[in-house]
């Protein structure tokens, strides 16, 4: 459990230049690297599409030691909806507040020192305006749980992280595999969580060894699977394999094998450069703008 890591999370995206700018400009994090895809993921990386789309890795550094945003932007689909199952991130970042200031980007103060930033497509984002942290800035990934207790029996009892608080008041707790790490905080939403067409997905990486045992402990407890083990290609970099699964709430959970991942995670320096070269040539808004027509709504 200990090699276990957190590596990001998945949002998916309609409006990929705003998008790049708030991640960029706002937060200040680094695009990692960016990847074209004509045909959707076998572990439904992209959602449930089956068409062209992207994937776009931004951080504040390598995902081997940052926790990172796994933007996917489906060309053809302007928006998706939001639901209650992502409550938001938590930075440690006075820069990006004083970035936001200066952007003119509506910030609202939650509580003292912590300011609500709304990413394009609706996604929460809490900024503290603290010291930025020298380590990793990304402190927590909150999300929404209908039974917190059942939930943490899950995140702990199953999968074997760390409980670091709990709130029986508030209905909430703080979960995480190392003390270094992000933490997965859980939160109960008072009833019953809407994943929307938004849903997005919580990636951790382990031993590859331990990706069978992870499937077979699913199977004995009766728990969803969302992809069997499995292997993904990307072309010109290392295979991976995956095994996805299912909380209670239907929180999408994807292991993939450590190993091969840290191959695949390096950082491309020609990252900018792919993603500026993809939005520049995506004439997809122009298209629908000349035949009076909007991007879908999924």
């Amino acid at each position: 459990m200990a090699a276990r890591r957190a590596l990001h999370f998945v949002f998916k995206v309609g409006d990929r230049a705003r998008t790049a700018r708030f991640y960029r400009e706002l937060l200040g994090m680094k695009v990692l690297r960016h990847e074209e895809f004509e045909e959707g993921c076998k572990a439904s990386c992209n959602g449930p599409y089956d068409g062209k789309w992207s994937k776009t890795m931004v951080g504040y550094g390598p995902e081997d030691d940052h926790f990172v945003a796994e933007l996917t932007y489906n060309y053809g689909i302007g928006e998706y909806r939001l639901g209650n199952d992502f409550l938001g991130i938590t930075l440690v970042s006075g820069q990006a507040v004083s970035n936001a200031k200066k952007m003119g980007w509506p910030l609202k103060e939650v509580t003292s020192g912590v300011f609500e930033a709304e990413a394009p497509g609706g996604y929460k984002f809490y900024l503290e305006d603290k010291e930025q942290l020298k380590q990793d800035p990304v402190w927590k990934v909150t999300l929404g749980v209908s039974n917190l207790q059942k939930s943490v029996s899950y995140w702990s009892g199953l999968l074997g992280m760390k409980v670091y608080e709990k709130d029986e008041e508030k209905q909430r707790a703080l979960l995480g595999y190392a003390d270094n790490q992000c933490k997965l905080e859980l939160k109960a939403v008072g009833g019953a969580v809407d994943h929307g067409t938004a849903f997005g997905r919580i990636a951790f990486s382990c031993a590859k060894d331990e990706l069978p045992s992870i499937e077979a402990l699913m199977k004995k407890e009766n728990q969803k699977i969302l992809t069997p083990l499995v292997s993904l290609d990307t072309p010109g970099k290392a295979t991976v394999q995956v095994v996805i699964l299912a909380d209670p709430d239907g929180h999408e959970i994807c292991f993939v094998g450590d190993e091969a991942f840290r191959e695949l995670s390096k950082v491309d320096p020609n990252g900018d450069k792919l993603l500026d070269d993809a939005m520049a040539a995506d004439n997809s808004d122009k298209w629908f703008a000349e035949h009076n027509m909007k991007k879908v709504s999924a």
